[in-house]
């Protein structure tokens, strides 16, 4: 058989890629034509007309809505969140067989058929921007989709602004920033460039980056409640959202006022569409009535009724991660480079790299090295350990790992040292009581290392890449290799537990027959 697929995540990184590989590989295995187009970070290229009309069915691997979803009607599909594919891609390939099998024999005309397979809450979606919320799931499910929307958009503004800022650091130095004074932005970018750009100027160009980057990261926290809000209303929550984040930021409130903003933003524009209105009215509802009720509201209620007590919660926050030191600070490394290991790329993750990322955009025009530095410094060094400490394992007993997962131990070397800790998600999937915890290990001593050594770092991605922006690297290398080394040992401890057990033995048998991981 031949099909499509649709792969995306809400970030377009790393799982929109792995599950594209993996579908392939699956239906490569199992005799059938998969071709995969991803919708990523990166866009996407549309199928030719023809490889779709000579599709017998379609996959749908995606946590957004897929895009030009028309295109498809009639064929028969599965819909699965993207996960499911990274984690069990020859089971979705079944699943598909199955969904064509079952449905009516094609006419002449085309395929004349009914969706086999559907997850409540998809429907056809504008090109961008996209997000895919279950309508059916319950309320933790929502709010965690709802926030994942608003990381995700609020990711490329983060790398961008970060990059820039801690390069302009590396041109200039840190006084750079500081010499700004109460200057603007701008203000300070018509001194700098009074008499013109110098092309061989080092302060100019460090100059150019920081102005640059800062704009980017301005740009962080109405992104994050302009997308939350956008997730929860759809388009007539932007406005409210994005207002009620830069409001955030003018009264102080940062991170936490931007989520309050967002969820208020969304929920005055969601009631307000919801309202019902005569027929004369409700063409202009979504772009006049709406975006101006709902900022008005999320206005009010940020400047006057939460803009105080957040702002004097994030300052609390701030001093109290400030005050830090010894086994303080050490134990808060630990315990955010475990949520770094708990789901790999999952909501958990996105929390640690959220706060520590946020912490960074208050300190990025500080000198020296505020905990905030160390706090990003920590969660990039544990994030980059579970890929790392499993490929490592591979290498090490390799008797213990089929060939498809000895093959994935070496991309993951790549992808832990870009920092994507997802790389290690197609060994957790297969065996997540044993990858999941031995991860966790290596991350929190990681993190605890990265703490107690103390490694700041400015920039919020990249891996290897921005070692050198690292204070310390000698020492921040030594940390990851020493996670990376724990990760290792207990993949191998775990895993060779397991085979011990009186039934192991025949499972680990038949996992390595049929070329497929052995299941928790």
């Amino acid at each position: 058989m031949k099909f499509v697929a649709i792969t995306s995540c809400p970030t377009g990184i790393a799982h929109t890629y792995m599950a594209a590989e993996a579908l392939e590989q699956a239906g490569k295995a199992a005799g059938h034509e998969v071709t995969v187009e991803t919708q990523g970070a990166a866009g996407s290229a549309p199928f030719d007309p023809a490889v779709v009309a000579a599709a017998d069915g379609v996959i749908y691997a995606a946590d957004l809505e897929v895009r030009d979803k028309d295109r498809f009607a009639g064929k028969p599909f599965v819909d699965v969140g993207v996960k499911k594919a990274v984690a069990d891609a020859p089971g979705v390939v079944a699943a598909a067989v199955a969904a064509v099998e079952a449905a009516p024999a094609r006419t002449a005309a085309g395929p004349a058929v009914e969706p086999a397979e559907e997850v409540p809450g998809t429907a056809t979606a504008p090109a961008a921007p996209a997000t895919k919320v279950t309508s059916g799931a319950g309320v933790g499910t929502r709010v965690r989709q709802w926030l994942m929307t608003g990381v995700s958009y609020m990711i490329p503004f983060v790398a961008a602004g970060g990059i820039l800022i801690a390069l302009a650091f590396m041109l200039g130095g840190y006084e750079i920033a500081l010499d700004r004074g109460d200057q603007s932005a701008n203000g300070y970018f018509t001194g700098l460039f009074a008499d013109g750009f110098d092309a061989t100027s080092r302060e100019q160009w460090a100059g150019l980056l920081l102005v640059v980057g800062q704009a980017a990261f301005g740009f962080l926290v109405p992104v994050l409640a302009g997308f939350i809000a956008f997730g929860i209303a759809d388009r007539p929550g932007i406005a409210p959202g994005f207002v009620g984040g830069a409001l955030a930021v003018t009264v102080g409130a940062g991170f936490l006022g931007g989520l309050a903003a967002g969820f208020l933003g969304g929920f005055v524009a969601l009631g307000l569409a919801r309202l019902k209105v005569p027929n004369a009215v409700r063409g202009i509802m979504p772009v006049v009535v709406i975006p101006l009720v709902a900022t008005i509201v999320t206005g009010f209620v940020m400047l006057v009724v939460l803009g105080r007590p957040l702002k004097w919660l994030m300052d609390s926050l701030t001093t109290g991660l400030n005050s830090l030191s010894g086994s303080g600070i050490v134990l808060l490394g630990v315990i955010l480079g475990a949520m770094m290991a708990v789901d790999l790329g999952g909501p958990v993750n996105k929390v640690a790299y959220t706060f520590a990322t946020t912490g960074l955009a208050t300190a990025a025009a500080a000198s020296g090295s505020p905990v905030e530095l160390k706090v990003m410094a920590a969660v990039m060094a544990a994030g980059m350990t579970p890929p790392l400490g499993i490929a490592l394992a591979t290498f090490l007993r390799k008797r213990l790992f089929t060939e498809a997962e000895q093959q994935n131990g070496k991309a993951a070397v790549l992808l832990g040292a870009f920092f994507i800790s997802e790389g290690a998600i197609p060994f957790a999937a297969a065996a997540p009581l044993r990858i999941i915890p031995a991860c966790i290990l290596g991350s929190g001593v990681t993190g605890g290392l990265v703490m107690a050594f103390g490694n700041a770092l400015r920039a919020p991605h990249g891996g290897v890449v921005v070692l050198g922006l690292v204070s310390q690297p000698l020492l921040y290398l030594l940390a990851i290799v020493v996670g990376t080394v724990v990760t290792g040992l207990a993949v191998v401890a775990l895993k060779s537990a397991h085979r011990a057990g009186p039934d192991a033995p025949a499972g680990a048998q038949a996992g390595a027959t049929s070329g497929q991981p052995v299941s928790a």
